[in-house]
């Protein structure tokens, strides 16, 4: 089977092996363990530097088309996309046309394009992932409306199977609620049971990005500590924040209650799962956020923005704590759980529960019945 990936993910060669972002590449060496030829078409830039975050696909018959990147965000980059999108859409094209199995990663650029292409050819086996925001009620941009609207359109799109995170209400019979995952079933080690006797533990993971709103995070810790809670955050990521915050803490003197970590291994972020009472993620938007299923794993309760699939991770709020991005509500949603270890535990057991259902193990099986 010669399996096309069509991404607008960057990439980078060294030697005879193609780099990108790792959590993605992780995923697609799944489904390369059961295909016999890989052909990518993607940006491939010569001056990319290969990062700790980055990984290598793993398969012996790899066939790169390059293609440019480009974007849409000022009125000289949209003029010199309108020279390369008929190059990159014929090479789309053609490798699809030699493609067995086409896979389409969206929502970008690129993935647009990927939709409008396999339009013509309704006969190939076909599978989309959608990794961002499915909810059919968000704000998104024009090209992330355009790709929703052409992979749920029936007629435009045949032979494809459209995976989506989330649950969501009428649905065209194409569109499949899908997962990612990190662990295995060998993972389903005993969970460390937290009691509120002590300190009690909150974890941030994720960039110090605006969207992820990491300030926010601390000003609740702050107000939380303002109520004579024994709290202490731990801050693990990083990004263009990061001085803000470290300025803020100074200002506050939360230097005892929070700690910027910076980046951390995937193993130290595990080891912060087993252990804190909570994970907070107050972002403005998230397709399927890994870091909230990690934490549901281990027993670390998520306090997460109603956004996305999360009210459906989250079971509505009965296996974490859902808010608004406010500090009075997410305090007031918080201050439901701190008085009550009852509550506390059984909303922490259901997360356990819900999250183990979701292991690599279960996502190889469906990636290989999708093939």
């Amino acid at each position: 089977m010669n399996f096309l990936i069509v991404t607008h993910v960057l990439h980078a060669q060294k030697n005879d092996e193609y780099y990108a972002y790792a959590p993605y590449v992780k995923e697609m060496n799944l489904w390369l363990k059961y295909v016999d030829k890989v052909t990518i078409v993607a940006p491939l830039l010569n001056d990319k530097e290969i990062r700790p975050i980055d990984s290598a696909y793993q398969h012996d018959r790899i066939d790169f088309k390059k293609i440019p990147a480009f974007n849409l965000l000022s009125l000289k980059s949209s003029l010199q996309a309108l020279l390369v999108l008929p190059i990159i859409f014929f090479k789309i094209v053609s490798a699809m046309r030699n493609a067995d199995h086409i896979h389409l990663r969206c929502p970008g650029n690129i993935g647009l394009i990927g939709c409008v292409a396999q339009i013509f050819f309704p006969k190939k086996t076909k599978t989309a992932k959608y990794a961002g925001n499915w909810d059919p009620n968000s704000k998104q941009p024009l090209s992330y409306r355009l790709q929703k609207k052409i992979l749920s359109n029936t007629f435009l799109t045949k032979n494809m199977n459209v995976l989506v995170y989330g649950d969501w209400k009428q649905q065209t019979k194409n569109i499949k609620s899908f997962f990612t995952a990190t662990y295995r079933d060998n993972d389903k080690t005993a969970v460390v049971k937290r009691t509120f006797k002590d300190t009690i533990h909150f974890s941030f993971v994720g960039s110090l990005s605006p969207g992820k709103r990491p300030l926010l995070t601390i000003q609740i810790i702050e107000e939380l500590i303002k109520r004579n809670y024994n709290v202490r955050l731990d801050v693990f990521g990083d990004g263009v924040k990061r001085q803000e915050l470290a300025d803020y803490i100074k200002q506050k003197q939360l230097g005892k209650y929070v700690t910027l970590h910076g980046n951390v291994t995937a193993e130290t972020i595990k080891e912060v799962h087993k252990t804190a009472h909570f994970m907070m993620l107050p972002s403005k938007s998230e397709g399927w956020p890994k870091v909230v299923a990690e934490a549901m794993f281990w027993g670390s309760l998520p306090i997460v923005t109603k956004i996305s699939c999360v009210p459906y991770m989250l079971d509505e709020g009965n296996r974490g704590i859902l808010i608004e991005p406010t500090i009075e509500n997410a305090v007031a949603e918080i201050e439901k759980v701190l008085p009550s270890e009852d509550i506390y535990q059984e909303k922490v057991q259901k997360a356990v529960e819900w999250s183990r259902n979701f292991t690599l193990d279960t996502f190889e099986n469906e990636i290989k019945s999708l093939l």
